[in-house]
């Protein structure tokens, strides 16, 4: 892996810099880890957690030597009440965030975060109309049929919740897709007072 990416498309939009200069960082739904590696690598230690065990076994194989490194498997919200570690930067890129109730997650995320701390998050552009949980509908790891929710919010009503449940100087934004792509990607940055 080359570049820490937010969006789908490679090479498009920012990188790691939305995260600042962070010690420690907790990435949730990780799912193969690309994105922690690639910090880890840079002296970043990294906590990475994914709900799936097969996503968990296979990222332990690819990045087994990847010094300061943790891949954890767990649910996001129970993870996050079950310690009492603090970190420089919480982020989801496609992940953990869009599929959790932001009431639950947004204020146990803060309690985790050192002052001053980063949460950011990235998922799909959110269609026109559709706002708050909504079921999807795919294969699971075993390749049957699954229902799971996800939260839709436009980058506003994501700002309002992160203001909300204490969060400063929100940011939240859908970045264009390229051309000749269809779906945009919403990026929300918000921090923890210091």
């Amino acid at each position: 892996m080359t570049a820490f990416e937010w969006t789908q498309y490679e090479g498009h939009g920012p990188g790691a810099e939305l995260l600042g200069q962070p010690r420690t960082a907790l990435e949730l739904g990780a799912a193969e880890c690309r994105e922690a590696s690639w910090l880890a690598r840079r002296g970043v230690r990294v906590t990475a957690l994914d709900l799936s065990p097969v996503q968990v076994e296979r990222a332990r194989r690819w990045w087994k030597d990847v010094p300061g490194l943790a891949i954890e498997e767990g649910e996001a919200c129970a993870f996050l009440r079950a310690g009492d570690q603090t970190y420089d930067a919480v982020y989801s890129v496609w992940g953990a965030v869009w599929f959790t109730d932001p009431q639950e997650l947004f204020p146990l995320v803060s309690t985790r975060l050192a002052p001053g701390g980063l949460f950011v998050f990235s998922h799909g552009e959110t269609p026109q109309g559709l706002d708050g949980r909504r079921p999807m509908y795919g294969k699971g790891p075993e390749g049957r049929e699954m229902t799971v929710d996800r939260w839709c919010h436009a980058p506003e009503v994501w700002a309002g919740l992160a203001r909300e449940h204490g969060f400063r100087d929100v940011r939240a934004r859908c970045l264009p897709a390229p051309t000749g792509q269809a779906l945009g990607t919403i990026i929300v940055e918000a921090r923890v007072p210091a």
